[in-house]
């Protein structure tokens, strides 16, 4: 019930947050209002990022109208135009993809000692003293840890980040030692 409250407040904020910018569109530049935009409903939409994880097919289908909805704002589309060329246009991911990318790179993060220190203790790398001798022990694997419930164990952050993202990624990728800039 608290992820669906969650997704129904996260999809009205936004919207609301949407039909102000509406007014202010022939006010400001289009750098402006990118700015806009990504501080007032891409912040909202990515402060969630690890609650989102194996959301539900129906509730990542409003929140994806979130940001169909913004991009056709910003690229001046009318509600009918395709808005999978304005993503790309935008340089943006689908809501899924868009999840998936945040909770991989907090787990880089917390790999390399850049992520907050609450999250250090939940991700654990293959590398522990009874493993040294193990060819895994040379890999980037984060260790899964063991749930009870499969339904909500799967998408906590440490399974999430471990079972479903970080260990299917390329060995050239997880021994990568910094993240690239996109300037």
């Amino acid at each position: 019930m608290r992820l669906l409250t969650f997704g129904v407040t996260t999809v009205s904020s936004c919207f609301a947050a949407l039909r102000q910018l509406h007014h202010l569109r022939r006010y400001v530049t289009d750098d402006c209002f990118r700015s806009l935009v990504v501080s007032l409903v891409h912040s909202t939409l990515d402060c969630g990022n690890f609650v989102l994880v194996g959301l539900p097919a129906y509730l990542q289908r409003r929140l994806q109208s979130v940001l169909n909805a913004v991009a056709r704002l910003m690229l001046r589309l009318s509600h009918y135009d395709h808005v999978s060329d304005a993503l790309a246009t935008l340089h943006w991911l689908r809501l899924p993809q868009r999840v998936d990318f945040k909770v991989a790179v907090m787990a880089f993060r917390v790999l390399h000692g850049l992520a907050p220190p609450n999250l250090n203790d939940l991700v654990r790398v293959t590398d522990l003293p009874g493993r040294r001798r193990l060819r895994s022990s040379s890999s980037h694997q984060l260790l899964v840890p063991t749930f009870r419930l499969t339904t909500v164990g799967r998408r906590t952050f440490p399974v999430a980040a471990s079972l479903l993202l970080w260990n299917s990624l390329p060995s050239d990728i997880q021994s990568s030692i910094r993240l690239p800039s996109t300037s």
